[in-house]
């Protein structure tokens, strides 16, 4: 199995917008460290091929959104919290608002799976709707992976 990030936020301002240059200039070497990361498996694109930052999987235009999978939550926690993702992290708020629930849902995937922009929104909305469960779960509230299913002939 697999672990499967989504992280959604509301921008600011428009990603061509002065607000959002910073954000914008780093997005590429952020990336390359991810990519380049133990553990890191894939993370969505959009048609450029570089980022998701195109990609809009609610109807407000502010919205962006950020999917990857990792070998573990703890190459994904390492990568979050131990490199310099971390300083780019800290300054979230000069870029994208308060959204006052969970921006960030963690859940298990087959190894290889792909999720979709919809199947991640969705994972989201039951961690904001039930809270931890082995549907979506953060961080602070992980849950194992399931075990592997045996098959008997």
């Amino acid at each position: 199995m697999q672990i499967a990030v989504v992280n959604v936020a509301r921008a600011l301002a428009p990603t061509d917008s002065p607000v959002l240059a910073a954000f914008m200039a780093g997005l590429e070497p952020v990336n390359a460290l991810a990519d380049s990361s133990p553990g890191f498996v894939w993370r969505l694109v959009d048609e450029s091929g570089e980022d998701a930052t195109s990609l809009r999987p609610y109807e407000d235009d502010l919205m962006m959104i950020n999917l990857a999978t990792w070998e573990s939550v703890e190459s994904l926690f390492d990568f979050t919290y131990r490199t310099a993702h971390l300083e780019f992290l800290r300054r979230r708020r000069e870029w994208f608002e308060h959204l006052g629930e969970p921006a960030v849902a963690l859940w298990w995937v087959p190894d290889g799976h792909r999720p979709t922009p919809e199947e991640a929104v969705s994972r989201l909305e039951h961690l904001r709707a039930h809270g931890p469960s082995p549907e979506a779960f953060t961080f602070r509230d992980r849950c194992p992976a399931p075990s592997p299913r045996i098959s008997v002939s």
